[in-house]
């Protein structure tokens, strides 16, 4: 703990006193992570400028033309975007980042956005989740790196995330940040990124220029293959309408119900056959909880209603009320 006339640890030049010490509760960290987001975010904000704005729509036009099928059109220019400022126009970020870097005072942040200069791609499986980071594996390099947890939601084991990142400052080694949001693709996707894997090992280019030269591509195979840009698949999505439709029709809320739902289903990941036991189970708890009105039927009405069994109800019942309660623990 540095004394009150040391020099500020987070490289303001201030002494200690006049400057973190009057914020306790914000760690030093805390300070050169928001700044760091704000970097971030501005680019975003300003760019691309005008004389730029031509050459982004047309290569999202030609995005969307394939992508059409497959993935609502904001999504495809979210995903674009990126693709353009980190793979095809280099130049508008670094100038950027140039520029930025005579505007920051904290010796910490200029350190940090030094290394800033080539974001670059992965699409991950993710192998291990932290407090504050998820371990993810490079499908094609094999390598594996720390990236920034963006939010709590659980995320699971093995499932796959694509975006762009850069280094996050923290020390640690090979830790990183994405640059804006991490998109993860349900398990049943397995299939295309085992594809990739093996034209990957075909061919002669490295994994970034392997990622560039068939991006679209990628994109379009994962639309092939069923992915709409949810991160469910298609039976937990299916969970989640059943018991949508089953609120909605009774004029109950059903958004608290599912949000539960959902972190459930991607962290226990219960292995039911049938996505019906699942949601009746969840109909019973949300009541029970007092999460909408009770709809005025005995467990043996609800199950009859979704066709399961009164006991696969409560086994699913139990699970997601035991997976409730150890939420609210921790």
């Amino acid at each position: 703990m540095p004394g009150r006339n040391d020099p500020c640890p987070c490289g303001s030049g201030k002494k200690y006193k006049k400057c973190c010490a009057q914020k306790a509760a914000i760690t030093v960290e805390d300070v050169y992570i928001e700044e760091l987001d704000r970097v971030l975010q501005t680019f975003y904000d300003v760019y691309p400028l005008r004389k730029d704005y031509q050459s982004y729509i047309q290569m999202a036009d030609e995005w969307k033309k394939s992508l059409s099928p497959y993935l609502i059109e904001e999504m495809t220019e979210a995903i674009v975007m990126d693709y353009f400022f980190f793979h095809e126009r280099t130049d508008i970020w670094t100038s950027y980042l140039e520029k930025t870097k005579k505007e920051m005072v904290r010796p910490k942040t200029i350190e940090v956005l030094e290394t800033w200069n080539h974001p670059y791609m992965i699409l991950a499986r993710v192998v291990g989740v932290e407090d504050h980071y998820i371990v993810v594996e490079d499908i094609l390099t094999r390598k594996q790196v720390k990236v920034r947890r963006e939010g709590e939601k659980p995320v699971p084991l093995d499932v796959h995330v694509f975006c762009f990142i850069l280094p996050d400052g923290s020390g640690m080694e090979e830790s990183y940040l994405a640059i804006s949001s991490m998109i993860f693709f349900p398990k049943d996707q397995q299939q295309v990124f085992d594809t990739w894997i093996g034209n990957f090992k075909k061919q002669e280019q490295s994994a970034e220029e392997f990622y560039k030269a068939h991006s679209i591509e990628l994109w379009e195979n994962l639309g092939e293959n069923g992915f709409d840009g949810l991160e469910f698949t298609d039976f937990e999505a299916d969970v989640f309408l059943k018991i949508e439709a089953f609120l909605e029709e009774r004029n109950r809320p059903w958004e608290e119900l599912v949000d539960i739902v959902e972190d459930y289903v991607v962290e226990i990941q219960p292995k039911a056959r049938k996505a019906v036991a699942i949601a009746a189970g969840a109909i019973r708890f949300g009541g029970e909880a007092g999460l909408f009105e009770p709809v005025g039927m005995t467990i043996k009405e609800i199950a009859e209603e979704f066709g399961v069994s009164a006991s696969s109800l409560n086994k699913y019942y139990n699970e997601i009320k035991s997976y409730s309660e150890t939420r609210v623990a921790q």
